[in-house]
């Protein structure tokens, strides 16, 4: 049968109706608007009736969630204005594919398949002027489409393209005229140049004496596409003048550097081209043995050198892999998939190389996203939706896969109302003999390794080659991909297995043009089999298999004789690996569908990217003043120092970064804002190497530098700055930036073959190029993106450096003032005022400060920027809200910019020098004295952070503070259970993240560890999981859920597919013989929500909710935001009867990571009153006066009685919302506080009788 349910949030727990209508009342001028009420739609269908409770349970959470009967809800919409919004067929629906792992978790393995909608209803009120405002702010029609309810559910949606068309030839093609093959090209919407299709027609003419089928000529677009083959980055650069700019001389100096470093390496006979200029540095170091630590392979998705890491004291061989990645066209329309799979995609580079990845920074770019929705472009989304829902897309994407984003920065520029940058940066590490590089041979195999493939992302290649208009806007829905992170985390969990990765010949990841690009590069001579490639639905004809991006898919070549066991090893991890081409003898990429060859192209032909193009260069200046020479007027230093800190490119961006997880992965050493109060921004993303068993201090630095107003200005000083900045960075970290590494990001308007236009990046390429030389560092990687225009609108000219590099964690300095009484310093850069760049002062100040920090121990500092010294003293008071006494700088020197410069502070006073200046001491009240002026660091503090609140709340009204809980005696007793060296067992769910963490920290206290992956392939994988999972708690002394799958997409909440599946007959009558015999269990974020919904808390033993009085009930929802929220915390023990808290005493408190959507325990007052008297509620929220608080400042989720953390009535079962799992020595070090918390070695010593 086929069903339609409404599924709602009751009042109590509708904090994402109440954040939505707080947005649209920001966002929107809609005064009729009250109320938002947000209601699930899904559509079931194959539905047993049998299945029927199942499937209530899995969509709808008793007590917190409601069923509306279908009458009522006609009723209602009958009534009340409102619209539906579904996804189109097609495209990736999360919660839909949430369902259907949720279905087979509950061990429902029949046909049932669901869609999803949601519906909004307004107050009866809303006028149809103000309906209109809010549907077309909150849908969009790229990637969804408005659902009629009047309708009965039709299973047609699943059943897309029943019968795919033959893929044709395209006739007369060899013999088209010119006429013709332009409206062909038009035809076709083939986003290639039209020399480059008559190319093709001259080779299919001469050489295969035949027209080419549409696939071939689809994947040679594909193929030849600007974002592929860097087509204008490989452009012939010709008579390149630099007469019209005022900047010639530096401009020729580093053109003659340019063509020294070409002689030197020996290419003076291959084409100047940006590409080249991008990358000659490198090229020139590794001649010279500068850069012997670079890898070099054939495998060059992500830079990769090969690195040293400690581990317990040993030296080991790693490679270090980082890739930054943009998804600039995706993300401009529409903004939740664009920028979701920009993350996944950057992901898969390093991961092709066998990297793990484990650190992440995001850098984008927007228009002024404070503007009012109203004055949004024509065919345009408001700037303020797009980089609120790429915010969102891309933090879902990063903590769902696991990914660690310590750094984000949104640049504010008119110029991005053209395109936005939407752009991340990764980095990844694996050990060197878990890598095989070897060529492939023919009769070698190529796995398709990952999802199944969809029509999703067809032509995204080309699309986002192409400049933007209103046309193009309307045709690019299938442009579009959305991306499925719990599927690429399982893919990393396969090549993290050194079995599986030393299997791999060479690797390549499915991007752009799909199938034909991934498969297609990977060896000359290769025969695709489409019929064998796994599918989303029916109905994809060869071309649709042949150029779809859908994501989450690697391409392996394997061996034949090791084919089938890595598929066993895939199989292992619930990761479906399917042969579908040969490495053949004959040099040609053939790709067959139906029997049929689709694509016969030789790799000679395909090997030249179509014609080489050829452009004049000339650069000109802009008219625009220079950003390096502009200082506020200080007559009002207050108003000034407020008015530069509330400045877009300055002002505080912590909401935004609290979208990010930035402790997942147990090991993030400094948190994106450090200090007691979390206020001052760290420099950098800074984690330690994540390596599976022992200890390291081996850490990464990735640092960026970008100011969009600099390249505007003069794209050559833009460029200069941004590797300066990036440098500079890692300078104030404590790392050394003679060991960096380079890779830039370049983002510029469409050339169209003009002197002028073409003069912009040749200008930027060869500022960054007197950089490296300068700094003697050179680039090794990079990524371009030549199509930032709309209409008449083009993006500022962007080159954005990123720098990398290995640093000992007891090596790493940060940015937050530390004490009162400290000495702080400046080490200065005269200003410039001839534009010409202070490379050779600047250098001295990176060696002038690493030699004071060696000799005096620097204990705070921060790089100066665009903001200047002003800007670096208020963010470095706002962490521990410490104030200074400043003296002995002019206001001048004070807030004009300084790149190069640093602040820094000292515990003991330095002796007197002319390399820096002294310029005051750190006070213990929260101010800033300036002569006879004194000015509030909460003033200043709030001009920071103010700018963004509307946009990203870093604040909610404070609802006051709560007794503390009294400590009180545990009921009941556990049976003693005792081994030498327990076992913990840790099943990982499809949508788990943090199993490392666990098993990490229980490790190093001591216990063995089995992670036991559900696999849902089959039923027979899913039964034999079941299997040993029981046979695993046999002999297990703990049991431990980790956390994962932070989304509001998952039916009835965090951790219900956890729940259901302990909630298995077999699975179930298992646990409780566990806890019979004494086993602990430990259940974090989605694991203490798992144990609720059973009822295992707080009541020790299963419990269905739905047999509950509502007084009974406990209940994890929310966070009070209606957001994911990331921060560290503060919790108290209250009560420590538990065996989890046996070496910790009440009143004990600890900082804690807090990352949950989900985070807040709501409970009535009887059962708080029940849990209380049992001593069952473990720990408490409290604030910097050790308060229990219900303010958001100090207990995100705002759960009631400030809950933390609970404990089944014996202290057996314990359920915490705060990672203790993710600390170890070495991290958090920007954040003061005690922060290792000893559950883990407590239940392990309560196993082996040991005392810590």
């Amino acid at each position: 049968m086929k069903r339609r349910f409404y599924i709602e949030s009751t009042p109590l727990y509708s904090s994402e109706a109440k954040a939505l209508l707080n947005e649209l009342k920001i966002a929107l001028t809609v005064p009729t608007l009250t109320s938002v009420r947000l209601i699930q739609v899904y559509d079931f269908f194959s539905l047993s009736e049998k299945d029927l409770p199942q499937i209530q349970k899995i969509i709808q959470q008793t007590g917190r969630d409601q069923e509306i009967r279908s009458d009522i809800m006609q009723a209602e919409l009958n009534k009340y204005p409102h619209f539906a919004i579904e996804s189109l067929p097609g495209q990736y629906d999360q919660r839909a594919y949430s369902i259907s792992l949720v279905l087979k978790t509950a061990g429902i393995w029949g046909k049932t398949a669901a869609t999803t909608a949601q519906l909004y209803l307004f107050n009866a009120e809303l006028s149809a002027e103000d309906l209109t405002k809010i549907e077309q702010y909150l849908f969009n029609p790229i990637n969804s489409y408005l659902k009629d309810l009047s309708l009965a559910p039709n299973e047609e949606v699943l059943n897309l393209h029943h019968h795919p068309k033959q893929v044709e030839k395209v006739k007369d093609f060899i013999h088209m005229t010119p006429s013709k093959l332009v409206e062909l090209k038009l035809l076709m919407g083939l986003a290639m140049e039209f020399e480059d299709l008559a190319f093709i027609q001259k080779y299919f003419k001469s050489e295969e004496k035949r027209n080419p089928t549409e696939t071939e000529l689809l994947v040679l677009d594909t193929y030849w596409s600007d974002h592929c083959r860097h087509t204008t980055f490989e452009t012939m650069l010709k008579s390149i003048d630099f007469s019209a700019s005022q900047f010639e001389a530096q401009l020729q100096a580093a053109y003659e550097s340019y063509l020294q470093l070409r002689e030197a390496t020996g290419i003076t006979d291959r084409p100047e081209t940006l590409m080249d200029m991008a990358t000659i540095m490198g090229r020139y170091q590794r001649q010279t043995g500068e850069l012997a630590d670079m890898e070099l392979s054939d495998e060059v998705n992500a830079c990769s050198v090969r690195i040293q890491v400690d581990v317990d004291g040993e030296s080991q061989s790693w490679l270090l892999m980082f890739k930054n990645e943009t998804h600039n066209h995706p993300t401009e329309i529409e903004p939740y998939g664009g920028a979701n799979t920009c993350v996944g995609g950057a992901i898969r580079d390093p991961l092709s190389g066998r990297a793990y990845v484990y650190q992440a920074m995001r850098v984008t770019g927007a228009g002024n996203i404070l503007e009012p929705v109203e004055d949004t472009l024509a065919t345009k989304i408001p700037q303020r939706r797009i980089s609120r829902v790429a915010a969102q897309g891309n933090s879902d994407y990063a903590n769902q896969i696991g990914g660690t984003t310590t750094f984000a920065r949104e640049y504010i520029h008119p110029g991005f109302v053209a395109k936005r940058m939407e752009l991340g940066a990764v980095v990844g590490a694996v050990k060197e003999d878990h890598v095989v590089r070897a060529t492939p041979i023919p009769g070698d195999l190529v796995l398709l390794v990952g999802a199944k493939t969809g029509r999703d992302g067809v032509g995204a290649a080309t699309g986002s080659s192409q400049v933007q208009t209103e046309e193009t806007l309307e045709e690019a829905g299938t442009d579009v991909q959305k991306g499925c992170a719990t599927e690429e985390r399982k893919i990393l969990r396969l090549f993290r297995r050194k079995e599986a990765s030393t299997l791999i010949k060479k690797s390549n990841d499915f991007g752009a043009g799909g199938v034909s690009v991934a498969i297609g590069e990977l060896a000359d001579g290769v025969w695709v089999n489409l019929d064998q490639v796994p599918t989303k639905y029916t109905g994809l004809n060869g071309t649709d298999l042949a150029i779809s991006e859908s994501q989450e898919r690697m391409a392996v070549v394997v061996s034949a004789k090791d084919a089938k066991r890595f598929i066993e090893l895939a199989q292992e991890e619930s990761v479906e690996a399917v042969i579908v081409a040969e490495i053949t003898e004959d040099p040609r990429l053939v790709i067959s569908w139906r029997g049929e060859k689709v694509v016969d192209i030789a790799r000679s032909f395909l090997d030249t990217n179509g014609i080489r193009k050829t452009a004049a260069v000339k650069v000109i200046d802009s008219n625009l003043p220079s950003p390096l020479l502009q200082v506020p007027n200080t007559d009002d230093l207050e108003l000034a120092w407020r008015t530069l800190l509330a400045d877009k490119n300055i002002a505080s961006q912590k909401g935004l970064n609290q979208k990010f997880d930035a402790t997942l992965g147990r090991s993030t050493v400094l948190l994106p804002f450090g200090g007691k109060c979390q206020a001052t921004p760290a420099e950098v993303s800074l984690q330690k190497i994540q390596i599976e068993s022992g200890e390291t201090k081996t850490a990464t630095i990735l640092a960026h530098g970008y100011h969009p107003y600099l390249g505007d200005w003069s794209p050559f000083h833009g460029a200069a700055y941004a590797v300066i900045e990036s440098l500079a960075r890692i300078v104030a970290t404590g790392g050394n930036p003679q060991k960096a590494r380079l890779s830039f990001q370049e983002y510029f308007e469409r050339l169209d073959g003009i002197p002028e236009k073409f003069g912009k990046p040749v200008a930027a390429l060869l500022g960054a190029l007197a950089a490296q030389k300068a700094f003697n560092v050179p680039s090794i990687g990079g990524k371009d993106s030549m199509s930032g225009s709309f209409d008449e609108i083009n993006v500022p000219p962007t080159l954005v450096s990123f720098a990398v590099t290995t640093i000992q964690t007891d090596a790493v300095i940060s940015s937050e003032f530390k004490e009162s009484g400290d000495y702080i310093y400046v080490l200065p850069v005269k200003e410039e005022v001839t534009g010409q760049v202070p490379f050779e002062a600047i250098a001295h100040n990176f060696a002038q400060f690493q030699a004071i920090h060696e000799r005096y121990q620097i204990n705070a500092a921060m790089s100066v920027r665009q903001g200047g010294i002003a800007e670096a003293l208020a963010y470095m008071s706002f962490g521990n809200r410490i104030g200074a006494n400043i003296e002995n700088i002019s206001t001048r020197d004070l807030f004009r910019p300084q790149y190069g410069a640093f602040v820094f502070t000292t515990r003991r006073a330095l002796p007197s020098s002319e390399e820096y200046i002294a310029i005051g001491t750190t006070l213990s009240e929260y101010r800033f004295d300036y002569g006879q002026i004194t000015i509030l660091g909460s003033t200043l503090q709030a001009a920071a952070e103010d700018r963004y609140e509307k946009i990203y709340p870093i604040y909610a009204k404070s609802e006051g503070l709560i007794p503390k809980v009294n400590k009180m005696p545990l009921k009941g007793i556990i049976n003693r259970l005792e081994a030498v060296k327990p076992t913990v067992v840790i099943p990982v769910f499809e949508g788990t993240h943090s199993e490392f963490d666990m098993a990490r920290a229980f490790e190093k206290a001591g216990a063995a560890v089995l992670m036991q992956p559900i696999r849902l392939l089959t039923e027979a994988d899913y039964l034999g999981s079941v299997r040993q999972l029981i046979d695993h708690l046999e002999n297990a002394e703990i049991l431990a859920l980790a956390s994962g799958f932070a989304s509001t997409e998952e039916p009835a909440g965090t951790g219900s597919t956890m729940a259901l599946f302990l909630q298995r007959a077999d699975i179930r009558q298992a646990v409780e013989s566990f806890i019979a015999k004494g086993g602990l269990i430990l259940g974090i974020n989605a694991g203490f929500h798992a144990l609720v919904k059973t009822g295992l808390l707080p009541y020790g033993e299963y419990r269905d909710q739905e047999s509950q009085q509502s007084e009974e009930k406990l209940y994890l929802t929310t966070n009070h935001c209606g957001e994911f929220k990331s921060q560290m915390v503060t919790t108290e023990i209250v009560n420590n009867a538990a065996p989890w808290f046996s070496s910790l005493n009440c009143g004990d408190q600890h900082v804690l990571p807090f990352a949950a959507l989900e985070g807040r325990v709501m409970l009535s007052e009887e059962l708080f009153q029940t849990l209380q008297a049992n001593g069952q509620i473990a720990a408490q929220y409290v604030d910097h006066k050790s308060r229990a608080t219900l303010d958001q400042t100090f207990n995100p989720a705002v759960s009631q009685y400030a809950i933390e953390a609970i404990t089944s009535p014996n202290g057996q079962i314990l359920g915490k919302m705060a990672h203790s799992e993710r600390y170890e020595e070495g991290l958090f070090l920007n954040i003061p506080g005690r922060k290792h918390q000893t559950i883990f070695e407590n239940a392990v010593s309560h196993i082996t009788s040991k005392h810590l």
